[in-house]
């Protein structure tokens, strides 16, 4: 799967444009991922709680399918950073990332259900636990070493949460799995405008 063109997003969200300069000095900081992600984690943790409104348009869900809008794209594609958006009833099928990623819940409830990365082909997934995530809540998600996990609106309101990937989450190929027969299929999130 070839990896489409990046195309550059700065958010016009003061709050937000703040945060991805930071982000960006710390991944020219050369820091090893687990200092990194940490650090993106606390200071996510530390903007969503001052508050910030995100654009209407940036939170809008999709009746068909979970949304991802482009906050911040890093020109040379060492980072982004979504609104990610579910509806009520609405998830992601299992997949995982190619890179890392750090998710903060602006609001509503996300649930996610993370899986064990399958050691071969065509084996069915094991799940290994659930954790629910509200308005404020951080987590790093995901590693490079490509943690696996599905994630789905939890509350009877859409989620809205920012998430903060290592890569241009909007052109990265990333894998999907049948979580029952362990099939994987290459897919590409594409961004919502």
């Amino acid at each position: 799967m070839t990896q489409q063109q990046i195309v550059p997003v700065d958010t016009d969200v003061p709050e937000l444009a703040a945060f991805a300069g930071r982000v960006a000095a710390l991944i020219a900081d050369g820091l090893d991922e687990r200092a990194l992600t940490a650090a993106v984690r606390d200071d996510l943790e530390a903007t969503l709680a001052a508050g910030f409104e995100l654009p209407a348009d940036k939170t809008r869900p999709d009746p068909e399918r979970y949304v991802m809008y482009p906050l911040h794209v890093a020109a040379d594609g060492s980072f982004s950073i979504a609104s990610a958006v579910w509806d009520v009833g609405q998830g992601t099928p299992v997949h995982g990332h190619e890179t890392w990623g750090v998710v903060g819940i602006h609001r509503g409830v996300e649930v996610e259900t993370r899986y064990a990365k399958p050691a071969v082909p065509d084996v069915p997934l094991v799940a290994e636990g659930t954790d629910e995530w509200g308005a404020g809540q951080v987590t790093v998600c995901c590693t490079t070493d490509d943690d696996v996990h599905q994630v789905r609106c939890g509350g009877d309101e859409p989620v809205v949460g920012i998430h903060v990937y290592g890569a241009d989450i909007g052109t990265l190929p990333r894998r999907s799995y049948d979580p029952d027969t362990g099939a994987v299929h290459w897919f590409t999130s594409t961004w919502a405008r």
